[in-house]
């Protein structure tokens, strides 16, 4: 992973570091969830978490029947490689933006773009850095991170997720879920 900036985008980061945002801290998505969301099937996301591509941070699988729990900022990186994937980019610089990405508050993550020329992926915070690369005249295409932030939050508002602390589900803000609620409130 290369920055466009300041160059320190070489640095290791540790996976799935602390996250500046409590509401990650406290809610995780089982891997259904997650798949939905993040646009994957179930195979890909078992394979990603057993090879160490994006594991899960929240809760990880315990042997037979133990159900792995993965936060906010883990499917926007799901999502991510998805579209990393999509478009051809090798699984070797995957990981080293995904390494990149775990070392970065949620702050600059909303304002990043990834782009990648297939070879290499590059860092760029601003409008000026995206015009540099591609003044270059090579192929080049990008995620906008924010983007995909937002359109993993829109796709995790609709479906359940689970407290961390008390395993209770968590109704996402789906109008057709407001029936169940009510019921569920009227039986209680």
């Amino acid at each position: 992973m290369r920055s466009s900036g300041d160059g320190t985008a070489n640095d290791p980061y540790p996976l799935h570091g602390s996250t500046s945002d409590p509401a990650t801290e406290t809610v995780g998505y089982r891997g259904p969830t997650a798949c939905a969301a993040a646009g994957i099937t179930y195979r890909q996301l078992d394979y990603w978490a057993r090879t160490g591509l994006v594991e899960p941070s929240v809760r990880p699988a315990r042997g037979s029947g133990s159900q792995r729990l993965y936060s906010f900022r883990d499917v926007v990186f799901l999502k991510i490689v998805k579209r990393f994937l999509d478009t051809g980019v090798a699984l070797q610089n995957i990981r080293a933006a995904l390494r990149h990405l775990c070392g970065r508050e949620a702050a600059d993550l909303e304002r990043m773009t990834l782009m990648s020329d297939g070879a290499t992926v590059y860092e760029c915070s601003s409008p000026d850095e995206v015009v540099n690369l591609l003044q270059g005249g090579q192929g080049i295409f990008g995620i906008a991170v924010g983007v995909v932030w937002r359109d993993v939050e829109a796709a995790l508002s609709q479906l359940h997720g689970e407290r961390v602390d008390t395993g209770e589900t968590l109704i996402g803000h789906n109008p057709a879920d407001e029936l169940a609620r009510r019921r569920r409130d009227r039986a209680v």
